[in-house]
């Protein structure tokens, strides 16, 4: 059965393929080449290293229909992977964006880099059996490298299943996320009782919460870390706009305030992967030379919160 997110016509189709091939046929933008060596990270559980930036697909890949979006994002993506990125995170809460993210990977040459991250996000062991083979299917990828369960959602329910999943190699991974500040007890009580490869959070230099249990606990237990809002939705840049970077950034390679919020995530050596969202190619490019070149200490991390808190 054809799912009904990705239905369309031949006509269509076919105007959708000719748009985003023109667009994959344009060079993206990388990073030169002594400065595109991207920082790994290994996932405790297997060791298999990680770069530490990843991409996230709320709100940006929502653009189902849209063809000149599509032919922006096809831009994003190839410049993602030439950068080094591999994981990218998306979910069925997120719209259309699995099913965008699938056919642009079609046509994208670093599709054999990809370790595709999704999510299960609702209630129920059938219908969240049902809800990761659409996942699949949009993805267009026979195993799912991590299965997060979204927010907690029924997680009793859905975590034994993903172990089954996991035993038959339909996944390689077993996470769980948290978007909610309000949610971070629970998570914390399920970090500590339950087997997870993997645990997604929100983390940023105004937002330092998960730094009292959540980072310690999944060190403790051996679990990866990536995460989410980065730039607190974008509030960090309403804070910093007009303002310049100060001096003594350069002593950790930042060149925007973007790499500033970013570096100061992946600095802490409990991080796996970071993954922000972006439809802009340079951004794309910014996001990523985040990921290279010196990180700051824990000296310098404290100084960054205290300039970003007086500003």
């Amino acid at each position: 059965m054809i799912d009904s997110n990705i239905k369309m016509t031949r006509r269509s189709f076919l105007g959708t393929v000719g748009t985003l091939t023109s667009a994959m046929l344009l060079a993206p933008r990388r990073l030169p080449a002594k400065e595109s060596r991207l920082l790994l990270r290994p996932i405790p559980s297997s060791g298999e290293r990680l770069p530490v930036m990843g991409m996230g697909t709320s709100r940006t890949f929502d653009v189902q229909g849209d063809s000149a979006a599509m032919g922006q994002l096809a831009q994003v993506l190839a410049t993602f992977f030439d950068n080094g990125g591999r994981l990218i995170d998306s979910s069925p809460m997120y719209g259309s964006a699995e099913s965008v993210v699938g056919k642009l990977l079609g046509l994208e040459r670093g599709k054999s880099r990809l370790f595709a991250a999704t999510k299960v996000w609702t209630d129920g062991r059938t219908d969240g059996i049902a809800q990761m083979e659409r996942s699949m299917q949009r993805l267009g990828v026979d195993v799912i490298d991590l299965m997060q369960i979204h927010n907690l959602r029924d997680w009793e329910t859905h975590l034994p299943v993903l172990g089954e999943w996991k035993q038959k190699g339909r996944i390689r991974y077993i996470g769980i996320t948290t978007s909610h500040g309000r949610d971070h007890e629970a998570l914390a009580k399920i970090l500590q009782t339950e087997t997870l490869d993997f645990v997604q959070f929100s983390y940023n230099i105004a937002d330092r919460t998960a730094d009292e249990r959540l980072l310690p606990l999944a060190a403790d237990h051996g679990v990866a870390v990536l995460i989410n809002r980065p730039f607190q939705r974008g509030s960090l840049f309403k804070k910093t706009q007009g303002q310049g970077l100060p001096a003594w950034s350069a002593e950790f390679d930042c060149h925007s305030w973007a790499q500033f919020f970013l570096k100061f995530i992946i600095a802490h050596p409990d991080v796996t992967c970071v993954i922000p969202a972006t439809s802009k190619v340079k951004h794309m490019v910014d996001n990523m030379a985040a990921g290279v070149g010196r990180l700051p200490d824990a000296d310098l991390r404290r100084r960054m919160v205290a300039h970003v808190a007086s500003l």
